[in-house]
């Protein structure tokens, strides 16, 4: 039986190529640091330290070259550009908690905003960048409660001081593309937003699954704080798939992929809290809930998100492999329970399996693999 070759996922374009990460200790940049690695790219990493311990970066032990700085660091910042020459920029460094802006917004709006325009113009400053993939989030629309999915037409807004910070990083990305980019042989800039993703080696605060793996090994209850919130549901593997091939369109030079971008789940991937932490509780019971009665002094979050990849669907031909949520929170609640019984870290083996579920569905980023 013919094996899977990783690095010709995605035309091979990533074996060898000079890719800089940002934001590359965190959650998604650590999953998409393993997949650049392991497709032969050069990649290099510039992020805070991870926040978090454990730290999925740490326990991957990845061989990769990096720079452990801060992203409002404009000087710091361009010496990375300048030593390292990225041939193209994927931007995931980010204060990433809705929760966490309302204690801390000036942060959270320096780092989002601020940190994605200084990214932007050292790429701007840097020759040898001929792409890059900035990553904001499904939160940077006007969220307004309706039933159906936000296109990448709709209004951008929001309620709180993270969701803002998006929105602007959004616009900050529009307005470099259009005063800077918009020449032959420019730069071609992309955005990405992307519902909630789950998967193995998360830890962070106020999100719903590291919620439940800690009520979980530390034995207590879990507290649902919006068990009624409905958000698209998706393994980050799944994001990562349509950030690298909408990467891999810039990196071929084809000017019609710059915007921006949606990479959601089908719908049924848009799931309350409450269903979500039911269908954990049926894979990995060891946990009770609670759930928080409506009102009360808790910061607003929004209550129903979905989005709409149509264009993302049409234009890139990218949908979910997964498409049924069950298969990602299985994947992810396996993550952890291998990690807690036997200290294995399984993001390899399952990088491994979704790209070959990715090519037995036939994935157009697949064909050559």
């Amino acid at each position: 039986m013919e094996t899977l070759d990783i690095g010709r996922l995605f035309g091979g374009i990533y074996k060898g190529k000079p890719v800089l990460v940002t934001g590359h200790t965190g959650f998604k940049g650590s999953w998409l640091s393993l997949w650049l690695e392991r497709m032969g790219a050069k990649v290099f990493g510039y992020s805070q330290s991870p926040l978090t311990s454990p730290s999925h970066y740490e326990l991957l032990n990845l061989g990769h070259p990096e720079v452990i700085g801060d992203v409002c660091d404009y000087p710091t910042l361009l010496d990375v550009f300048r030593e390292f020459q990225p041939e193209i920029v994927f931007h995931l460094a980010a204060q990433p908690l809705v929760r966490a802006s309302y204690a801390d917004p000036l942060l959270t709006l320096n780092s989002n905003v601020m940190g994605t325009a200084n990214i932007l113009e050292a790429v701007r400053q840097t020759p040898s960048v001929s792409a890059a993939v900035i990553i904001t989030s499904d939160k940077c629309y006007e969220n307004v409660e309706w039933d159906w999915g936000y296109r990448e037409a709709d209004r951008l807004g929001g309620h709180d001081p993270y969701s803002v910070s998006k929105a602007c990083a959004e616009l900050v990305a529009t307005a470099y593309r259009r005063s800077f980019f918009s020449k032959e042989g420019s730069p071609l800039i992309a955005s990405c937003r992307a519902g909630n993703v789950v998967g193995g080696g998360d830890w962070s605060e106020d999100r719903l699954i590291p919620d439940i793996v800690r009520a979980i090994t530390g034995k207590t209850e879990m507290t649902i704080r919006n068990p009624g919130s409905t958000r698209p549901w998706q393994h980050v593997l799944e994001c990562l798939s349509g950030y690298l091939l909408l990467g891999q369109r810039l990196l071929e030079g084809r000017k019609q992929f710059v915007g921006a971008w949606n990479f959601g789940p089908q719908l049924n991937g848009n799931l309350t809290v409450e269903e979500v932490v039911r269908a954990v509780k049926d894979i990995w019971p060891d946990f009770t809930f609670t759930c928080n009665q409506p009102g009360g002094n808790e910061p607003h979050e929004a209550k129903l998100l979905y989005l709409d990849s149509t264009r993302a669907r049409r234009s890139l031909n990218w949908r979910p492999v997964w498409s049924d949520v069950s298969p990602a929170l299985e994947k992810t609640i396996q993550w952890y329970k291998d990690y807690y019984t036997t200290g294995d870290i399984v993001s390899k083996a399952q990088l491994l399996q979704y790209a070959e579920a990715a090519v037995a569905q036939g994935m157009g980023w697949t064909e050559h693999a």
